[in-house]
């Protein structure tokens, strides 16, 4: 069994939608053949924060991990051509890490060894894994047992800092609730709601079979069954403006969705993403988020409250890390 190593951090991700931004670490995965001094000597500072460098090898190990498998597949080449073109939207990410753990460093927050062996044990319970699977699975993705428990320090360390800092400060009342409820009574009123996820690819004029956008929905089907994630495809590929947001165009219910969605979601459980589908906009791949049921209020008020939490908190960590940006002595030397 491969286990991808982010997959076993999920128990400590800060938030639905920022987990890669929060805890994407650049791990020691080599992206070039070449090890040789001449090759070596290629590494230099791409930037400074506050007073620690982050290096080109630091980069591009973090792009190389975090590529999509169609990515992998390229030549090095093809493959070092894309990470170039990429490289300043990947360098923010990473200063933005760099920062926080700053952060919560400068604060005293602390993770012990303790606290690592026992994230170790859950995450191999888990995805029932043995030491030596565990270890298999690390090698396999060109990282050693003590580099895993390095990472996994640092980003539980994060965890448990901008839970203090942010999410814990973050109240939504009774009243928020019904307020939100008030406003969107056509969404709860009656029979169920779905928050869904949607990747829209609308047919251009050369394709007037629609061979072409079919062919897209394929391969977009294909990276889905590899376990790409499908809000990164939405952001990739979606033509519908929640694209920007991965996808997520909130809750819609029965009586707010066309018949080909409703059609589609009869079959689905929650987590399952659909077959391409054509409706007048183009063809859609739809993901469902949630299911509640129109009839249970109580579960209802829960999900909007979770709901609430969670936008907050995307725009107080927002703030959070803008403020810490506008503090920093940043230097690019891209």
């Amino acid at each position: 069994m491969k286990l991808r190593i982010r997959q076993g951090f999920g128990k400590y991700i800060t938030g639905r939608g920022l987990g890669c931004l929060l805890i994407v670490s650049a791990l020691l995965v080599s992206i070039l053949a070449d090890t040789s001094p001449a090759a070596m000597l290629l590494d230099r500072v791409v930037a400074v924060v506050n007073k620690e460098v982050i290096t080109w090898s630091e980069l591009y190990n973090m792009m190389e991990y975090e590529s999509t498998d169609r990515v992998k597949q390229m030549t090095e080449e093809e493959r070092l051509k894309i990470f170039r073109e990429n490289e300043p939207v990947f360098l923010e990410k990473l200063i933005d890490i760099r920062l926080q753990l700053q952060e919560a460093r400068g604060s005293g927050t602390e993770v012990g060894p303790e606290d690592v062996a026992e994230a170790i044990d859950n995450i191999k319970k888990k995805y029932s894994l043995t030491d030596r699977a565990l270890e298999e699975s690390l090698k396999s993705e060109g990282i050693t047992f003590d580099e895993y428990k390095k990472r996994l320090a640092e980003q539980m360390l994060l965890s448990q800092f901008i839970n203090k800092q942010i999410r814990n400060k973050i109240i939504v009342s009774d009243q928020d609730v019904r307020k939100y409820m008030d406003a969107h009574k056509e969404k709860f009123s009656s029979g169920e709601a779905f928050r869904l996820r949607v990747i829209l690819l609308k047919r251009p004029q050369e394709d007037a079979d629609g061979k072409l956008t079919e062919d897209k929905a394929s391969l977009i089907m294909e990276r889905l069954g590899r376990g790409e994630d499908f809000s990164a495809l939405s952001k990739e590929y979606s033509a519908d403006i929640s694209g920007k947001a991965g996808g997520d165009v909130g809750y819609i219910s029965e009586g707010q969705m066309a018949k080909e969605f409703s059609d589609v979601l009869t079959s689905m459980k929650t987590g399952d993403f659909s077959n391409p589908f054509w409706t007048d906009k183009g063809m859609y791949i739809i993901k469902l988020d949630e299911k509640i049921s129109g009839k249970n209020s109580d579960e209802i008020r829960e999900t909007i409250k979770k709901q609430l939490t969670e936008e907050r908190f995307t725009e107080k960590y927002k703030i959070w890390i803008k403020d810490l940006r506008e503090k920093a002595r940043i230097e690019i030397r891209l």
